[in-house]
Formats: C-alpha cells, structure tokens, sequence
C-alpha cells in the first residue's frame, strides 16, 4: 500500500528534512515506487504567520527516491502552515499522473487536498456535484464524494468543528470498504483519520536531537527552529527512531491548528469536540 506524509504549524515551517526521510520510501528503503506527490499552503508575503489559500502543488509518476522533482524538494525549504505528500504503490488505477496523490479540488473559495491509503472494495458511490475524479483510483472517488457530501451538508462556510463533526458522520460510509487512511487539509487545518496505521508527533520548544529512520542523518532541532515554533508531523510509519510517535486507533480522526492537537474522535460517532 502507499504511505502518507502530513505537517500542520503554528508557523510557517519547511518540511526538507522529514521529507528527505519520508521519500527514500518511494523505492530506496521501501517499495512505493509508483508515484508520488505533495502540495504546500502558502501564506502571503506580508501575512506570513496567517494560513494561506494559495499552494504549491508538484506530482511524480516516478518513484520519489529517483524522481528529480524530488531531489530538488529536499534541498529547497518551501515554509508552509500545512503540507500533504504521499508515495504510491499502485493497487487501483495505472501508475500514470493523474493517479498520483495528492488530489486538489476547491470548495468555498479554498483548496482541498488529499491523499489515501488503502483499498476500497466495491465502492461505487453515486457523484452528481461538481467533484469528478479525473483518475481511475478509489482514492480520488472517495474524495470527490466527500467534498461533494461536505457541499451538502452546509449552507455557509463551516469552522473546522462543523466540518470535523461532519468529517465523523461521512467517514465511516466510505471505511466500511475498506482501508481509508487519509490525509485531508484546506490550509486551516489538517484532518488524518486511520483504519490500520497512522503515526503522528508533536514537535514544540524545548526542541532535541532526531535521527531519520530512512536516512543515517541526525539533526538538533533547536538550531532550526525558535521558542515560538511548533508543529505536528503525521506519517504511516515514524520517520525517526528516538522520538515518542502516538499510534492513532483504528476508527480515530485527530485535527490538528496551529500545530497541536485541535479535537479527536471516532468516526463512528459523533464525537466531542476540544474548543479549537
């Protein structure tokens, strides 16, 4: 199956070092060689500490360990309040472009990005909006129908607590499939929900030494990041060997804001809700 890669930040933060570990995945250290992708959210020049709308969006159909677009990424810190990447071993769908993650589509003047994995056995959900997949995976037909079911279920623009509380009532029509662990951010937050594996941490001052499980390298965070610095890194599998990763439950669905924990629930209720 793929593998996910996710960062949500209090502050504009680069994703170089855990994506340097998280792409030798793509057919170094592991077999996911069938394509890869990620997309940032940006914020504006003169509102850096504010969440932006607009992204930076780059898609491989090579394995992202020998992909060149991907080598330019890992030595090229792009700062972002909330990233979404994923390296693809193709179960459904070719190993084409159009079938690399992350998906992008917009709803209520934001973009939405996701990314899947798993396997969704006999999902053939009926699509009559403005969401269509352009690919052949399960992956993007599931997320079509989740914007498309999202559209419906509110008049305005929702906060990120609607749209959890909304996220835990359509989640488990689509899981019932199958594996549906996902990725899911439209720059406010970002939304990881796990059937079977999913790993995430927060990293916040006091910052210590981490050692990349996929490369030999050893970094000191304190001299990259400030005091005022934090953010949480959600991955299938850790990304380092001496850092204390939470396994999600099966069934679970965390949002993260301004890198922390922002609310956590069961799909398969309605959940209460932390204050964001």
């Amino acid at each position: 199956m793929c593998q996910l890669l996710g960062m949500n930040s209090h502050l504009p933060a680069s994703l170089t070092l855990s994506f340097g570990g998280f792409s030798q995945r793509g057919g170094c250290t592991d077999h996911h060689a069938d394509g890869w992708g990620i997309a940032f959210f940006e914020s504006e020049a003169a509102t850096p500490d504010i969440p932006g709308k607009g992204i930076r969006y780059f898609v491989d159909k090579e394995g992202a360990a020998t992909s060149p677009i991907a080598n330019m990424l890992r030595s090229y810190p792009i700062k972002s309040h909330n990233v979404v990447a994923h390296v693809r071993k193709a179960t459904v769908g070719d190993i084409s472009l159009e079938n690399c993650h992350p998906f992008v589509r917009e709803l209520w003047g934001r973009y939405w990005v996701f990314a899947h994995n798993g396997d969704l056995k006999n999902y053939a959900p009926q699509l009559h909006g403005s969401f269509h997949p352009v690919g052949s995976t399960d992956s993007e037909l599931a997320f079509c129908w989740l914007l498309q079911e999202l559209d419906k279920s509110h008049v305005g623009v929702p906060t990120v607590e609607e749209l959890t509380l909304t996220l835990a009532e359509l989640v488990p029509q689509i899981a019932k499939h199958g594996t549906f662990n996902f990725l899911l951010s439209n720059g406010q937050a970002l939304w990881a929900h796990a059937s079977t594996k999913l790993h995430y941490v927060l990293r916040q001052h006091p910052f210590h030494e981490i050692h990349l499980k996929d490369d030999d390298v050893s970094v000191d965070l304190a001299s990259l990041n400030s005091p005022q610095d934090r953010l949480a890194i959600v991955v299938t599998e850790p990304l380092t060997t001496n850092e204390d990763w939470v396994v999600m439950a099966p069934g679970e669905l965390q949002v993260f804001v301004d890198g922390a924990l922002a609310g956590c629930c069961k799909s398969t209720r309605r959940p209460e809700l932390v204050s964001l």
